[in-house]
């Protein structure tokens, strides 16, 4: 499965080099940084070859191998040699099975960041028993919506095997979309036909109820907002994919999700050398049981830029066998939570609380 190599007695090392699939990307590029910061060499890929030339003349000495979806041997070049391969380019629903064939034909493991509810539905539907049978590690949606919320309510649930709900509270100071972030919402739209979904009573549900607003308690310095309830992520994806909790919900504060709904809102502005936007975010997890409940909270900047963190330290726990499971797998099923939490500071401050609250 491409986990390394090494020589002599000592032992074997990860090898360090990864394909990143839309590199030039607004996130493409926070995860190229990521890498490269962490010692690994990316390999910049893309359906464009003109934005990968631009980008590897700022980033001298990286390999560019443009490829097309709908090309596989373009493909197959684009991951060969590679270690692991993170796709970075919605929408998701378009790029996300061709790249996955393409590592399951490498034998390599395969990272996603994709926000898309139906995306990551499809790669658990089309690729579980598959990759179950090649021993082959894929785990979609490993970003800020999807795989952080996971890990936060498998951090919360400690040592409980089951819960009655679980609710993930995204608290954005404010939400300016990058163009992928408007065309992978305009996709995923068009696929439920502009209909709304909740996860409940185990499973997904589609609905044109509208939906409520209501005020939840973030914990300080944000403190009470007002939240739009039901404001689906794809934490309904990843949550319930490994843990027995048949309802879970997910709200947004009212002024992220105007930002996003708007068309004049702007694409984020970088405000610091490292290309992050000024945006911070808190997110809260609550588990219930019973009358008992358990937290968990992030807090942190740029819901892009965190992205890669996110997926790179996966890559990182995948490539040196730091893993529980093999097939598709969600963050919170595959790596140990609360250390994969705490390992991702300076760029999220993670907080836990397992005493139950009655």
């Amino acid at each position: 499965m491409g986990t390394g190599t090494g020589t002599g007695t000592g032992p074997a090392k990860p090898a360090r080099t990864v394909t990143v699939y839309g590199a030039y990307g607004h996130t493409g590029r926070f995860v190229v940084a990521e890498l490269r910061d962490r010692g690994f060499v990316p390999i910049l890929a893309g359906r464009d070859a003109d934005k990968l030339s631009a980008l590897a003349a700022s980033a001298p000495g990286l390999e560019v191998r443009p490829a097309s979806i709908d090309d596989p041997a373009s493909l197959d070049r684009a991951l060969a040699g590679a270690a692991a391969v993170i796709n970075c380019a919605g929408p998701f629903a378009l790029t996300a099975a061709p790249v996955i064939e393409a590592a399951l034909r490498a034998g390599i493991p395969y990272v996603d960041v994709a926000a898309e509810i139906e995306a990551n539905a499809d790669t658990f539907t089309h690729f579980a028993d598959r990759a179950r049978q090649a021993g082959a590690v894929i785990v979609p949606a490993m970003a800020f919506y999807g795989g952080l919320g996971d890990l936060l309510t498998t951090a919360a649930m400690g040592d409980w095997t089951t819960a009655d709900e679980a609710t993930i509270a995204y608290g954005l100071s404010g939400w300016y979309p990058t163009p992928g972030t408007r065309t992978a919402g305009t996709v995923s739209r068009e696929r439920r036909s502009g209909r709304r979904v909740r996860y409940t009573n185990g499973r997904l549900e589609y609905h044109d109820t509208e939906p409520t607003l209501m005020k939840w308690p973030f914990p300080d310095p944000m403190g009470t907002k007002e939240v739009i309830g039901d404001f689906t992520m794809a934490d309904v994806v990843t949550i319930p994919s490994h843990l027995a909790i048949p309802e879970v919900r997910t709200h947004m504060t009212t002024e992220a999700a105007g930002d996003l709904s708007s068309p004049d809102t702007p694409a984020p502005t970088p405000t610091d050398e490292t290309g992050r936007s000024d945006q911070t975010f808190l997110v809260e997890a609550v588990v219930r049981s019973g009358g008992n409940e358990r937290r968990a909270v992030a807090t942190g900047q740029d819901i892009y830029a965190v992205t890669a963190p996110l997926a790179v330290e996966a890559v990182d726990r995948i490539l040196t066998g730091r893993t529980h499971a093999v097939g598709v797998a969600s963050a919170g099923q595959i790596f140990d939570a609360p250390d994969f939490l705490g390992a991702l500071a300076p760029h999220i401050t993670f907080e836990l609380a397992l005493d139950d609250v009655n």
